[in-house]
C-alpha cells in the first residue's frame, strides 16, 4: 500500500482499512501459530501498512 493512494481517501475509509487490516494481521498470527503458513514476511508488511495508516489519520485529524 502506498502513501499517496493512502492521502486521499477520507479518514472513515482509513478506518475501514485499518480494521480490515487488523483482522488480516489477526488471521496472519494465527496460521503462523499453527503452522499453517511460511510466510513470516506477510506479517511484517502488514503492520506497516497499519502504522502507515494510523500515521495519515492523525495527519488528517491534526490538519483540522
Amino acid at each position: 500500500m502506498k502513501a499517496i493512494d493512502l492521502r486521499k481517501k477520507s479518514v472513515d475509509e482509513l478506518g475501514k482499512e485499518l480494521i480490515e487490516l487488523r483482522k488480516s494481521q489477526f488471521n496472519a498470527k494465527m496460521q503462523l501459530t499453527m503452522q499453517q503458513s511460511n510466510k513470516t514476511d506477510q506479517l511484517k508488511k502488514i503492520r506497516k501498512d497499519i502504522t502507515r495508516i494510523k500515521h495519515i489519520m492523525s495527519e488528517k485529524v491534526e490538519a483540522k
